[in-house]
């Protein structure tokens, strides 16, 4: 859950797009830093903002976790709580920021709250740090029903995650909607449970990985920037 403008200011100034109109047509589409620094990839993007928020870690957080929930000031001062899903990407390779960092030697607390309090130390590299991902994410805006308020985004199986009940995995290694018994236990979290293979991740890579959908707020987000722990999965098949 993000804090965003409708318009650029003081409050938010950090893009987050819907896809352009030249997506299809060039394949792969402009690398993060080209999207950043090149005026031909400005202009293409010009016009298909959603809202701005106001830190470029959050922005990229957005991007690897797919979706967020924005409460947006519009320009009349009204607020309300919409949906950003996942509309496509750039079709670049994913990099993560946190290896880069490792890689460089510059932290050893790779968790999100590592990274970002790398940032804020050292402000004159963040940019240095987010071209590492040439990834880029686009996004579409999804109004929030009382009914949507309660489950997650709709994943890579197409139905709504359930917090502490979904998880992302290799698609050829567990088929969507199998019931999965998920055990693992570290600093951070005792899971024992039942949960359903229900969404994916271009880094979710082989039959004993997982990410756990821990839902929204600022608790969950939280865990999920810190949540890296061994894990065993019991994969449940009628007989």
């Amino acid at each position: 859950m993000l804090e965003a403008t409708r318009v650029p200011g003081a409050r938010g100034s950090v893009a987050l797009y819907r896809p352009p109109a030249t997506l299809a047509s060039r394949r792969p589409w402009y690398t993060r830093e080209e999207i950043d620094t090149l005026p031909e990839a400005r202009a293409q993007l010009r016009g298909r903002e959603i809202a701005y928020v106001a830190d470029p870690l959050d922005a990229l957080m957005v991007q690897i976790q797919g979706s967020a929930r924005l409460r947006i000031t519009e320009p009349d001062g009204t607020q309300r709580v919409v949906r950003v899903a996942f509309a496509g990407t750039n079709e670049q390779p994913y990099r993560s920021v946190g290896n880069w960092l490792l890689q460089q030697g510059l932290l050893r607390d790779a968790s999100w709250p590592g990274i970002k309090a790398w940032a804020a130390q050292n402000p004159q590299r963040v940019n240095e740090m987010l071209w590492s991902n040439p990834r880029y994410v686009f996004f579409r805006e999804e109004p929030l029903s009382e009914l949507d308020a309660a489950f997650g985004p709709r994943g890579a199986q197409g139905v709504p995650l359930t917090p502490g009940r979904s998880i992302a995995v290799d698609k050829d290694s567990i088929p969507y909607g199998t019931p999965v018994w998920l055990s693992s236990s570290g600093p951070l979290a005792n899971l024992q449970r039942l949960v359903f293979a229900q969404d994916t991740g271009s880094a979710i890579v082989g039959a004993v990985r997982a990410d756990f959908f821990t839902g929204w707020g600022a608790e969950a987000g939280e865990l999920a920037g810190r949540l890296k722990q061994p894990l065993r999965l019991w994969v449940l098949q009628p007989r």
